[in-house]
Protein backbone atom coordinates (compact mmCIF):
# COMPACT_ATOMS: atom_id res chain seq x y z
CA UNK A 1 0.00 0.00 0.00
CA UNK A 2 2.96 2.37 0.48
CA UNK A 3 3.46 2.59 -3.30
CA UNK A 4 0.04 4.22 -3.62
CA UNK A 5 0.67 7.08 -1.20
CA UNK A 6 0.83 10.51 -2.85
CA UNK A 7 0.75 9.21 -6.40
CA UNK A 8 -0.63 11.21 -9.31
CA UNK A 9 -1.25 9.91 -12.82
CA UNK A 10 -2.43 12.27 -15.54
CA UNK A 11 -3.01 12.02 -19.27
CA UNK A 12 -3.44 15.35 -20.97
CA UNK A 13 -2.33 17.85 -23.57
CA UNK A 14 0.61 20.19 -23.06
CA UNK A 15 -0.59 23.80 -22.93
CA UNK A 16 2.74 25.58 -23.37
CA UNK A 17 6.23 24.84 -24.61
CA UNK A 18 8.20 23.53 -21.64
CA UNK A 19 10.31 26.07 -19.73
CA UNK A 20 13.81 24.68 -19.21
CA UNK A 21 16.20 25.84 -16.51
CA UNK A 22 19.79 24.53 -16.43
CA UNK A 23 21.68 24.78 -13.15
CA UNK A 24 25.41 24.93 -12.45
CA UNK A 25 26.67 21.39 -12.87
CA UNK A 26 24.29 20.68 -15.75
CA UNK A 27 21.18 19.43 -13.92
CA UNK A 28 17.88 20.52 -15.46
CA UNK A 29 14.41 21.45 -14.30
CA UNK A 30 11.45 21.63 -16.69
CA UNK A 31 8.09 23.29 -16.00
CA UNK A 32 4.97 22.91 -18.12
CA UNK A 33 1.19 22.91 -17.87
CA UNK A 34 -1.05 20.09 -19.02
CA UNK A 35 -4.79 20.11 -19.52
CA UNK A 36 -7.01 17.17 -18.61
CA UNK A 37 -10.62 17.03 -19.72
CA UNK A 38 -13.68 15.34 -18.31
CA UNK A 39 -17.36 15.49 -19.12
CA UNK A 40 -20.56 14.83 -17.22
CA UNK A 41 -24.28 15.42 -17.55
CA UNK A 42 -25.75 18.17 -15.41
CA UNK A 43 -29.17 18.03 -13.73
CA UNK A 44 -30.83 19.12 -17.01
CA UNK A 45 -29.24 16.19 -18.87
CA UNK A 46 -26.88 18.47 -20.80
CA UNK A 47 -23.32 17.38 -21.43
CA UNK A 48 -20.80 19.63 -19.69
CA UNK A 49 -17.10 19.53 -20.63
CA UNK A 50 -14.66 20.52 -17.92
CA UNK A 51 -10.94 21.18 -18.36
CA UNK A 52 -8.46 21.27 -15.47
CA UNK A 53 -4.95 22.72 -15.77
CA UNK A 54 -2.06 21.14 -13.88
CA UNK A 55 1.42 22.54 -13.30
CA UNK A 56 4.06 19.85 -13.80
CA UNK A 57 7.76 20.01 -12.97
CA UNK A 58 10.44 17.44 -13.78
CA UNK A 59 14.11 17.07 -12.92
CA UNK A 60 17.09 15.16 -14.29
CA UNK A 61 16.51 12.50 -16.97
CA UNK A 62 12.76 13.10 -17.12
CA UNK A 63 13.43 16.81 -17.70
CA UNK A 64 15.86 15.94 -20.51
CA UNK A 65 13.26 13.73 -22.22
CA UNK A 66 10.66 16.49 -21.99
CA UNK A 67 13.14 19.04 -23.34
CA UNK A 68 13.90 16.84 -26.39
CA UNK A 69 10.45 15.53 -27.30
CA UNK A 70 7.62 17.57 -25.76
CA UNK A 71 6.09 20.70 -27.27
CA UNK A 72 2.83 22.59 -26.91
CA UNK A 73 -0.17 20.49 -27.97
CA UNK A 74 1.46 17.05 -27.47
CA UNK A 75 -0.46 14.45 -25.51
CA UNK A 76 1.54 12.94 -22.63
CA UNK A 77 1.05 10.72 -19.62
CA UNK A 78 2.66 11.76 -16.33
CA UNK A 79 3.29 9.69 -13.20
CA UNK A 80 4.49 11.56 -10.14
CA UNK A 81 3.60 13.05 -6.77
CA UNK A 82 1.67 16.09 -5.62
CA UNK A 83 3.63 18.82 -3.83
CA UNK A 84 2.69 22.13 -2.20
CA UNK A 85 4.92 25.09 -1.48
CA UNK A 86 4.58 28.74 -0.63
CA UNK A 87 6.56 31.94 -1.07
CA UNK A 88 6.20 35.65 -0.38
CA UNK A 89 5.70 37.78 -3.48
CA UNK A 90 7.25 41.22 -4.05
CA UNK A 91 4.37 42.82 -2.09
CA UNK A 92 4.98 40.54 0.90
CA UNK A 93 1.81 38.51 0.25
CA UNK A 94 2.03 34.75 0.76
CA UNK A 95 1.41 32.75 -2.43
CA UNK A 96 0.73 29.03 -2.60
CA UNK A 97 1.64 26.66 -5.41
CA UNK A 98 0.52 23.08 -6.01
CA UNK A 99 2.56 21.09 -8.54
CA UNK A 100 2.92 17.56 -9.83
CA UNK A 101 6.55 16.45 -9.68
CA UNK A 102 6.91 13.98 -12.55
CA UNK A 103 8.93 10.81 -11.98
CA UNK A 104 7.95 9.21 -15.30
CA UNK A 105 6.60 10.42 -18.61
CA UNK A 106 5.11 8.63 -21.59
CA UNK A 107 4.73 10.28 -24.98
CA UNK A 108 1.32 9.60 -26.53
CA UNK A 109 -0.32 10.35 -29.84
CA UNK A 110 1.55 11.09 -33.06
Amino acid sequence: MNAMKNRVQLIGNVGNDPEIKTFDGGSKKVSLNIATSDSYKNDKGERVDQTEWHTVVAWGKVAEIIEKFVTKGKQIAIDGKLTHRSYDDKNGDKRYITEVVASEIMLLGK
